[in-house]
């Protein structure tokens, strides 16, 4: 059961169609962790090109779904609302298994470190319980 939907995911985190990678979070723990759903299908835009004839979800775009899962339980902070959470690095990222249109993606991202507007969270995608995706993100809050 999804606590928070597309509507209240876009209050939060700027992202927008066809850039926002989540669907819905299922768990949130402001400052913590979030645990968000991407529900995977052929209309997805970079399917068209990637690859034809054997759609994979791009590795990148998971790892960007990781990140806006984290965004949410960054910005959730009281002193964060309104922000932007950038990008500062992807380290260790290691990509186990494609993602294909019909795959739920489920999105788990803890933050392990944080000082002031800058951490790095602990990030990890799976399909139907097998890790896809693991990296460890770092974030700056601007």
């Amino acid at each position: 059961m999804s606590i928070m939907e597309t509507k209240e995911i876009m209050e939060i985190i700027p992202h927008r169609h066809p850039f926002l990678l989540i669907d819905a979070i299922e768990e949130l723990e402001p400052g913590k962790r979030a645990v968000g759903k991407k529900c995977v299908t052929y209309n997805e835009p970079f399917f068209a090109g990637h690859f034809p004839g054997e759609p994979v979800m791009p590795g990148v775009l998971i790892v960007e779904a990781l990140a806006q899962t984290g965004a949410v339980a960054i910005l959730s902070q009281p002193d964060f609302k309104g922000k932007t959470a950038y990008f500062g690095a992807i380290n260790n990222a290691r990509f186990k298994q494609k993602v294909v249109p019909g795959d739920v993606l489920m999105l788990e991202l803890e933050i392990v470190k944080q000082k002031g507007p800058v951490g790095v969270g602990s990030a990890k995608a799976t399909v139907n319980g097998k890790v896809a995706v693991q990296a460890e993100l770092t974030f700056a809050v601007g």
